[in-house]
């Protein structure tokens, strides 16, 4: 389990480009607006089951984690691999977890260590495609495609990346 977040800012990144011609992005001079989102890999079906944030705290976390554990995780038992964020570790967390202690097991991941999570690897993935070499006109907009994404990389479409690259 994990966060990220995407906004309307984004760099670009790696592209391909005809010899002599520079790729240009306008920028938005609005505001930065950015997007929180909570998300957990399970790592035997590789789906992602992500929800958006109002704000990054531990009461946002609690209600994720009650989400997960309840609607999408009703009964199995769960390991969930977290990472040494402060609001992880807060007493609100701590004891929302207790509730479901019988069924998870918590793995702490050691610090400055975010290439052992592996839902770093799928963010990563997400932004390049997703976020970067891209304007939004609006965080909705950003939104929308952050959903299609991740509503596709569930459906383990092999066509996937072609259709998501027309849309473009």
């Amino acid at each position: 389990m994990d966060e990220a977040q995407v906004g309307l800012t984004y760099p670009i990144l790696k592209c391909w480009m005809k010899r002599g011609e520079q790729k240009r992005i306008p920028m938005s001079t609005r505001q930065r607006r950015s997007q929180i989102l909570a998300g957990a890999l399970n790592w035997r079906t590789e789906q992602v089951h992500c929800r958006e944030l109002e704000r990054l705290d531990s009461d946002n976390i609690v209600t994720y984690l009650e989400w997960l554990l309840t609607e999408v995780y009703p009964h199995q038992k769960v390991v969930l691999v977290l990472d040494n964020a402060a609001f992880h570790h807060s007493a609100t967390v701590q004891a929302a977890l207790t509730c479901f202690e019988h069924r998870v097991l918590l793995l702490w991941l050691p610090p400055y260590s975010p290439d052992l999570n592996p839902i770093e690897r799928f963010w990563k993935h997400l932004k390049a495609t997703v976020c970067a070499n891209h304007l939004y006109a609006s965080l909705d907009q950003l939104i929308q495609s952050v959903r299609y994404f991740i509503t596709a990389h569930n459906s383990f479409d092999p066509n996937f990346h072609l259709s998501f690259a027309r849309n473009f």
